[in-house]
């Protein structure tokens, strides 16, 4: 094997120039084979970052497609206003300001010294009443009684005066009677004592026999008298039988105004009755004005802006407030371009201004209208002024159970809102 030896180059053989025909002579066949593969894999590049972006894409469009989100939230209560339903002294305040109070514990206490002494007269008013309405019923069935037996009575009065009536007018025709008959004797004894006089005179009879008939004839006068005597007797039987007649028959008109009596008995009665009801109704609200004294919490919540003892209030006078923080919700406002895929139900988060929380809920409903139109000044929109803008519906999200146990969602606070389309 032969040595070889290499002579140094001349500057001309060393210049690129020099070696250019040479490079590219022998590297001609290295460099067509880079520039395909470098070709190859810029494009590779290229479809994985497209890949990759609609990927992203497709990704940033379900996830923000999603969900519905705004910052137009706050949360709200149903606020809780106490006042007073009686006039009073404000006595006592057993509570301080934002306190926590639970449903029935006392709030305020108003000077009950007052309702104490009216509910007592009302009781005392009450017993006379109930004594006074026993008296009438106890009264009502004597009277019922009493008005019978008298009834009964003075019809049988009536029965006996007639039949005494009746039998003196007999007695009195009968004495009557007898008198026509003395008289008519007395007439004859009379025409007798003339005869026999006249007889006497001629010495015609014996003295014995005029003497006689002038006795029988005195004696038929007796017998007038007596008969006129026992007529006068009978007649004024009649007329006291005819007294009595009308006694019995106004004490049987009295009797029979009896049943009016009773009736108006029966009434007092029923009118006492009426009292007793009302004199009770009036120791009701009595007592029910005693314990409007102690003003009790309506639910469980904070206490604010409460009154202090010492004021004079009066019924409807708000006392104070109870915020039941268990039980707010978020109203959220809504575009109602958002509206179009939210239902009821769907799962929420809402994110705590105050301290970054987030808490979770639902939607619990959509309102019957948007916010403007249940404003004291409604739109107007048949003007020549319209201008379409898009407007906003409160939405309402409630939150699961145990969410509010920190009490941190005060009403009024401001919150974000995002509800989960799917």
């Amino acid at each position: 094997m032969s040595e070889q030896k290499h002579t140094p180059e001349s500057p001309e053989a060393s210049s690129p120039e020099s070696r250019k025909p040479a490079d590219n002579a022998a590297g001609g066949d290295v460099l067509v084979s880079a520039y395909p593969h470098r070709r190859s894999r810029k494009r590779w590049i290229v479809l994985v970052s497209v890949f990759v972006l609609i990927v992203a894409g497709a990704f940033l469009w379900h996830y923000f497609s999603g969900f519905e989100s705004t910052d137009d939230a706050q949360v709200d209560v149903h606020l809780y206003p106490v006042s007073a339903r009686i006039p009073g002294y404000i006595q006592s305040v057993g509570i301080g300001d934002n306190q926590w109070v639970e449903q029935g514990s006392t709030l305020v206490e108003i000077d009950p010294k007052d309702y104490e002494v009216a509910l007592e007269r009302a009781q005392a008013t009450l017993e006379n009443a109930e004594a006074t309405a026993r008296g009438l019923n106890i009264e009502v069935p004597v009277s019922s009684v009493d008005t019978s037996s008298q009834l009964k009575f003075t019809s049988s009065g009536i029965n006996n005066a007639q039949a005494a009536i009746q039998a003196a007018e007999k007695e009195s025709a009968a004495a009557h009677a007898r008198v026509l008959e003395a008289l008519a004797e007395n007439v004859k004894a009379q025409d007798d004592v003339s005869r026999y006089r006249l007889l006497l005179a001629k010495e015609e009879v014996p003295k014995q026999i005029y003497d006689h008939a002038y006795a029988s004839a005195a004696s038929d006068v007796a017998a007038i008298a007596a008969a006129e005597a026992d007529e006068a007797a009978a007649q004024q039987a009649v007329q006291e039988a005819n007294s009595r007649l009308t006694e019995a028959e106004a004490h049987y008109q009295d009797a029979q105004a009896g049943p009016q009596r009773v009736a108006a008995t029966r009434a007092r009665a029923r009118a006492a009755v009426a009292d007793v009801d009302q004199k009770r109704a009036a120791v009701e609200q009595a007592q029910l004005n005693l314990g409007y004294t102690k003003i009790i919490a309506p639910v469980t919540g904070e206490v604010t802006k409460k009154v202090v003892v010492g004021l004079n209030v009066d019924p409807g006078e708000q006392l104070l407030t109870v915020v039941p923080l268990d039980d707010v919700w978020i109203t959220a406002n809504f575009k109602e371009t958002q509206l179009k895929h939210m239902r009821a139900g769907q799962k929420a988060s809402i994110k705590l201004d105050s301290n970054g929380r987030t808490y979770h809920g639902h939607v619990d409903s959509i309102a019957g209208g948007t916010g403007p139109i249940f404003s004291l000044l409604p739109p107007e929109n048949a003007t020549g002024n319209y201008v379409k803008i898009v407007q906003r519906v409160p939405v309402k999200i409630v939150l699961d159970a145990g969410e509010t146990r920190d009490h941190a969602l005060r009403p009024g606070m401001n919150v974000d809102v995002k509800v989960y389309l799917r």
